[in-house]
């Protein structure tokens, strides 16, 4: 396939005749970085609306111009026709924008209401205020079918709901043209499909949505367009139904991208981690993980699928010596331990596993540390970092760089801040850091979460390369499609329990029974 920039087509291929939105040649940039280079984007007024790229493509450039947290260098917007400044957040809102982020904006201590209306109080009687909002959000929750406790505190429900109340607080004041950032990154299958259901009728009344995502399947799924961008430019736009997933992968990463995992079946040997009678309590006290025993085999993956929540970070916590067990032990290369007692992830390290915690940003990486120093978090103390007291610092930014080659980490700067990077080249550094070390046993939790399609296809075969060499990997992923790829096990656990196990050729629905905890036993 000939790949080209075609703005033309980037001008021509809004399916609708009137414009919601209209970008003429937006350009920003951030010191030596063009984040957005001439960017011309037309979205239709009641569509929604795709954009896709690699990490660091500038998507969120983009969009951030659009909602005010950036003000481009050059170009024009245009709202309903009419060029408009955005200076702020405020003014976007004024014009009829709203943003849903990736990471949401609410006060956890907060209930509904009280988070809908901060900001918007209407005066000095909050009575009233309050009484408007809820009248407000009852019909807004009514006609968009996402109905809701207004009186819940935001911090005790899930992260659907929570994302529920970020659409009605931007329906709230007013938005007819909604921007999604990566809306899916935090829910389950069947919460992304409720939303999806949510994004259907707001087009249906007439709202315009702006889809941020990297999940080729949903773009394929829920929009009416898709544009693609590709190191600033954005290099096509396609009705969705006449583009396909391998032409989107193509167009973004600028060459052939293989969707499917490539793999021939385990040889698994002995095993290498053995867990047995593992039960394990969260912060709050509350038994997260129930009488769970499971063994990984040298040269074998073993999936954990789950609907997140029920155990499956409470297990790979206890795994890796974060946190303490209720009882249990674990069997590491011959080496057994008791993980009731306190251990540290060091001591783990020691005896050859590695662990890819779910959550970079708290337990991955620290965000104000460089990328080099970020390169051996944890291992910083092995000798071949060292020069006797002092770090060998040359040599360490030396290794930075190959890594940073080797996983495609953009941009190519070791002494880069970690929160200056996308969340999907963070990802990849705490990936380099854990494999490149070459542990016997490997805990990885969300391996490909916020990463870009050309990045899931390098990490993929990296966790297949290690299983050929005869490494022993535990694989934790929201991701079914995932779970089913790379899997050559798959356990699956609900509120704390293993319910069953399958092979991969297991269908999505026979996995999502046990997801929902239907077992073999309730079933007959």
């Amino acid at each position: 396939m000939t790949i080209s920039l075609d703005n033309q087509s980037v001008r021509e291929a809004s399916t609708h005749s009137v414009a919601a939105i209209e970008l003429k040649g937006i350009n920003k940039s951030f010191g030596p970085v063009h984040a957005n280079k001439d960017i011309d984007l037309v979205v239709g007024k009641g569509s929604i609306h795709g954009i896709v790229g690699e990490n660091g493509a500038g998507k969120s450039t983009l969009m951030s111009i659009l909602y005010g947290f950036y003000t481009a260098d050059t170009g024009d917007i245009i709202v309903d026709g009419k060029t408009v400044k955005i200076p702020d957040s405020k003014t976007a809102i004024e014009v009829g924008i709203g943003m849903v982020h990736q990471h949401f904006m609410l006060v956890d201590p907060f209930t509904v209401v009280e988070n809908v209306m901060l900001g918007a109080e209407g005066g000095a009687m909050l009575s009233e205020g309050i009484a408007r909002v809820r009248k407000e959000l009852g019909r807004l929750a009514d006609e968009y079918d996402m109905k809701i406790d207004l009186d819940a505190v935001v911090g005790e429900l899930p992260v659907g709901l929570q994302q529920r109340v970020e659409i009605l607080k931007a329906l709230y004041r007013g938005a007819d043209i909604l921007i999604l950032d990566e809306p899916t990154g935090v829910l389950t299958p069947a919460e992304a499909d409720h939303l999806f259901r949510i994004l259907r009728v707001l087009r249906d009344e007439g709202k315009t949505i702006l889809l941020i995502t990297h999940k080729l399947r949903e773009i394929m799924d829920v929009t009416d367009q898709v544009s693609v961008m590709r190191r600033g430019e954005m290099v096509a736009s396609r009705k969705t139904a006449e583009t396909s997933m391998s032409e989107l992968a193509e167009l973004m990463v600028g060459r052939s991208v293989l969707l499917e995992v490539n793999k021939q079946p385990a040889q698994p040997k002995d095993a290498l981690l053995k867990v047995a009678n593992l039960n394990v309590k969260d912060d709050r006290g509350v038994m997260r993980v129930k009488n769970v025993s499971l063994e990984v085999k040298a040269g074998e993956i073993l999936g954990i699928a789950g609907v997140s929540g029920n155990g499956q970070s409470e297990l790979l916590k206890a795994l890796s010596g974060i946190t303490r067990a209720e009882t249990g032990s674990m069997e590491l290369v011959g080496n057994t331990i008791d993980l009731t007692k306190n251990h540290s992830s060091s001591d783990f390290r020691e005896l050859g596993m590695s662990h890819v915690p779910e959550d970079r940003h708290r337990m991955g990486l620290v965000n104000a540390f460089s990328e080099y120093e970020n390169s051996i978090l944890g291992y910083h103390r092995e000798q071949k970092y060292s020069n006797g007291m002092l770090l060998n610092v040359s040599g360490i930014r030396e290794e930075a760089k190959e890594r940073m080659e080797k996983y495609d980490i953009r941009p190519r700067d070791t002494e880069l801040k970690a929160a200056k990077f996308s969340g999907g080249n963070q990802q990849k550094i705490v990936l380099a850091r854990e494999i490149e070390c070459d542990p016997d046993v490997l805990l990885i939790g969300q391996p490909t979460r916020g990463v870009d399609i050309g990045a899931i296809e390098y990490i993929h075969k990296r966790i297949i390369e290690m299983r050929d060499a005869g490494k022993a990997v535990l694989l934790v992923s929201v991701e079914l499609d995932e779970i089913r790829s790379l899997a050559d096990r798959i356990l699956v656990m609900f509120d704390g329990n293993v319910v069953g196990e399958r092979g991969p050729d297991a269908t999505e629905q026979e996995l999502g029974l046990l997801m929902a905890g239907v077992t073999d036993e309730a079933a007959e």
